[in-house]
């Protein structure tokens, strides 16, 4: 998983509605150097658009998000997704986590459950909802005990704080929609998530190396 989020700075969510959406979507993501995208399953069409962009996008790292269930893992799984994302550190989902077959990763919220995903194996974690459990400010917090673990900010990340976040040592990369909102992906306006993602990707300076 460490190595999927030093690929881009941004991981992009999509939320996709119409399967015929999915290929021309991750192109233009692909295109815009941003290769890296979570396919949210909170629609019906998500694991059969996992599919399609594993068939069809060549470059596309595609992964499955919001894993909220066991069978979540394995219908992801079946359509290809290369890395799995659970918003919450719930124990069921950790445990067929470990099993799957695909990188994943866990969201957190608290020290606590840092330490409980330290402990089930993982070194990186999704910090969600970042902004609503301290920012940037929660970020720094932890990287003082927890130094090496590495952490995907998620929730309220948006181009105007992207680039605190990434400029944090324990921060590998972020996740957000905003490359990809509902409103382009309606009026299919491919050229404009192309230019989204342009601009996300040029945000690669403000990473730090680790």
């Amino acid at each position: 998983m460490r190595d999927i989020m030093r690929i881009s700075p941004v991981i992009s969510v999509l939320t996709i509605q119409r399967l015929e959406d999915a290929v021309p979507l991750a192109q233009a993501l692909v295109r815009g150097g941003l290769p890296v995208m979570e396919v949210a399953l909170r629609t019906p069409c998500a694991t059969a658009a996992i599919a399609a962009i594993r068939a069809s996008v060549k470059n596309a790292v595609v992964g499955a998000g919001t894993i909220t269930r066991p069978r979540d893992f394995h219908d992801s799984k079946a359509a290809g997704a290369q890395f799995g994302g659970i918003p919450g550190l719930a124990a069921v989902l950790v445990a067929y986590s470990l099993d799957i077959g695909f990188p994943v990763l866990p969201g957190i919220m608290t020290p606590a459950e840092l330490i409980a995903a330290r402990i089930a194996g993982f070194t990186a974690c999704k910090l969600f909802p970042a902004e609503q459990v301290g920012g940037v400010g929660m970020i720094k917090a932890l990287g003082r005990p927890f130094p090496e673990h590495l952490l995907c900010p998620a929730g309220g990340v948006t181009p105007i704080n992207a680039a605190e976040y990434l400029a944090e040592k324990n921060v590998a990369c972020v996740s957000g929609s905003w490359v990809a909102p509902s409103s382009a992906i309606e009026a299919r306006d491919w050229d404009a998530i192309e230019a989204l993602a342009r601009d996300a990707a040029g945000l690669r300076e403000a990473r730090r190396p680790g």
